[in-house]
């Protein structure tokens, strides 16, 4: 009878590893959440050139640029984006710009932003924001020279 109940048990610890592996084939790999590619947390990058601030995309408006998916207040943003994404999207990928100075990468806090010349900059706080606008047009060029390094790097 113990026989019977530690086969029965190792076949059913069998069946519920092999359902687990099965699920998690689909899933992400430890470590990295689902939402890992998202651009600049769920924003409308086109938003803020239309609108003029920054709001939230929707995932039922989605386009992928750059390994990442941007998601868009509307159909007619995300085509917009999808025709001329360079015109739109935050200058490197959405890091943030007083980082890519410093030759680092840092998630940015979308509603600390900035257009300059027509392009879109983020910043990961109001703080590096501060220290970004002491001088703009130095820092676009210190950190436009640091993410072509990270661009040849790739």
């Amino acid at each position: 009878m113990s026989t019977s109940l530690n086969s029965t048990g190792r076949r059913l610890t069998i069946w519920l590893l092999a359902c687990l592996l099965v699920a998690g084939l689909g899933g992400t790999a430890v470590g990295i959440s689902a939402a890992s590619d998202t651009a600049i947390k769920g924003y409308d990058p086109v938003a803020y050139f239309l609108a003029g601030k920054a709001m939230k995309g929707s995932e039922a408006h989605t386009y992928r640029w750059h390994n990442l998916t941007w998601h868009f207040q509307s159909g007619g943003n995300r085509d917009l984006f999808a025709a001329t994404p360079e015109e739109f999207a935050p200058q490197y990928d959405g890091y943030c710009a007083w980082a890519m100075t410093e030759k680092r990468k840092a998630i940015t806090d979308p509603e600390v932003w900035k257009i300059v010349d027509g392009k879109l900059y983020l910043n990961c706080s109001m703080a590096a924001y501060a220290k970004w606008s002491r001088d703009i047009p130095g820092n676009i060029a210190k950190a436009d020279a640091n993410w072509l390094e990270f661009q040849q790097g790739k």
